[in-house]
């Protein structure tokens, strides 16, 4: 067998963290096997659907690095095969016409509520059976189509997650298929999709698991092979409620733009739900080397904004200057700023302490505009004793006028004036900081001067 996965979000709201995490799950196993990924769009929810959600999702997938091998898909784009599976099914009495109006099930509701019944949902009445006379067709009324569901016997799968599940067919209705407006129903359709597609194995979330029973015995109706299906727990927020499109998840692209790197996403959303021994830093291409389907968690994992930050503080790190620059230069253009020359190196030298891009985009920016006297920059003047620091900065800007613009001959300078006005490295260094950047503690103060120009430091020094 080929192994082919699939993503099918729907374009009714961003690609929340569920869903990229189940992206991630399907394309790691395909590529672990060396099988394709299909991106499909499923659009058939006319009404909530946008232009806007889908380049939102694209977006969010480019961003995250998991290229499809087909797609993306548009269901809307389907109709004509739907109809004909469905001309098919009707007419070989797997699916039947259904008069049921919204109404007449609703009140039907009513009466089980009032007599203190469990509601029984769609009661039949429309279902063709030998020797069942079916009600006369009520004149100005558009039928939907339903899934004859069988109904003795019960629906068993092998769940790549859960392990073995059984429904009881009694406790299925027939569901509609297609809709009076003639568009097909999810349950309907996604069948229809992975069997034209050849989907060999399904993940999703676990909010999925009621479908299934359904599906599969559409599959068997249609006589297709059934592909195998992983329902993954959902992922709670702090709160420990589920996160989802309507409560308290963030876009993928919210994160982008919050400085996250898409490998510190990708490597913090594959441990949210799967695990390789004790193993929490990896690259995409570890986790594609591991990613057999084993070790997926049976239990709602927890979102944790601190260890996503932790995970994506050492893909930072591991990235080269060059890499991060125009992520940087992202970053610093909404803020309104240019990039720098010596960008690459300006990443490099404060990399290791941040977190987010935009945490490194505010270092850099430190060399592109003058530090700002706010009173908490004032306090910690007056604590490191800048003004009584002014002979030997004032000594230090003449030898800087002078010396060559590189981190020793700068180191030189710094040490000839300790020497000269007889101080110790943190009374010149830390004055010297906060007059150059604002800041009180910076990497080495030689190579940080480097990167400025010669003329903003002595302009910076004068000033002060």
């Amino acid at each position: 067998m080929t192994v082919r996965t699939r993503i099918a979000p729907s374009p009714t709201g961003f690609l929340h963290l569920g869903t990229a995490r189940t992206a991630l799950y399907s394309w790691a196993y395909a590529r672990h096997h060396g099988g394709q990924f299909v991106l499909r769009i499923e659009d058939t929810d006319v009404a909530r659907s946008t232009q806007e959600a889908t380049e939102q999702i694209l977006q969010a997938m480019r961003w995250l690095g998991l290229a499809w091998d087909e797609g993306p898909i548009y269901q809307m784009q389907r109709l004509d095969r739907y109809r004909e599976v469905i001309a098919s099914m009707l007419s070989g009495g797997g699916a039947y016409h259904c008069y049921t109006t919204p109404e007449e099930l609703a009140a039907q509701r009513a009466e089980d509520e009032a007599a203190g019944r469990p509601p029984r949902g769609y009661d039949g009445r429309w279902r063709p059976e030998p020797g069942k006379v079916l009600p006369p067709v009520p004149a100005g009324v558009t039928p939907v189509v339903r899934f004859k569901n069988p109904q003795d016997g019960a629906v068993t799968w092998d769940d790549l997650v859960k392990g073995p599940i059984t429904v009881a067919n009694k406790e299925l209705d027939d569901l509609i298929i297609q809709r009076s407006d003639g568009v097909p129903t999810y349950n309907f359709a996604v069948v229809v999709d992975d069997w034209d597609m050849a989907i060999s194995h399904v993940f999703r979330g676990e909010e999925h698991i009621n479908n299934t029973p359904w599906q599969i015995n559409i599959y068997r109706a249609l006589g297709a092979p059934l592909p195998r299906f992983g329902h993954l727990p959902v992922i709670l927020g702090d709160d420990g409620k589920k996160l989802s499109k309507r409560r308290g998840a963030v876009s993928v692209t919210a994160y982008a733009e919050a400085g996250y790197l898409p490998e510190g996403m990708l490597n913090y959303l594959a441990r949210l739900g799967w695990s390789h021994g004790d193993d929490e830093l990896f690259t995409a291409e570890q986790m594609v080397a591991w990613f057999d389907g084993s070790h997926l968690n049976k239990s709602p994992a927890q979102w944790d904004a601190a260890k996503l930050a932790w995970v994506n503080a050492h893909h930072l790190k591991a990235a080269s200057g060059e890499q991060l620059a125009p992520l940087v230069a992202a970053q610093l253009a909404r803020q309104g700023l240019a990039e720098p020359p010596a960008l690459p190196a300006l990443c490099a030298l404060y990399k290791d302490r941040c977190t987010t891009t935009v945490e490194l985009a505010d270092w850099v920016a430190l060399h592109l505009r003058p530090p700002v006297r706010t009173p908490e920059l004032e306090a910690l003047w007056q604590r490191h004793e800048v003004a009584a620091r002014a002979p030997a900065l004032a000594a230090l800007r003449a030898r800087l006028a002078e010396v060559e613009w590189t981190a020793p001959a700068i180191a030189a300078a710094i040490k000839a004036v300790l020497a000269e006005q007889g101080l110790k490295m943190p009374q010149l260094a830390i004055p010297l900081r906060l007059v150059v950047t604002g800041r009180d503690q910076t990497p080495a103060i030689d190579a940080v001067l480097a990167l400025f120009s010669r003329d903003d430091v002595l302009t910076r020094l004068q000033d002060a």
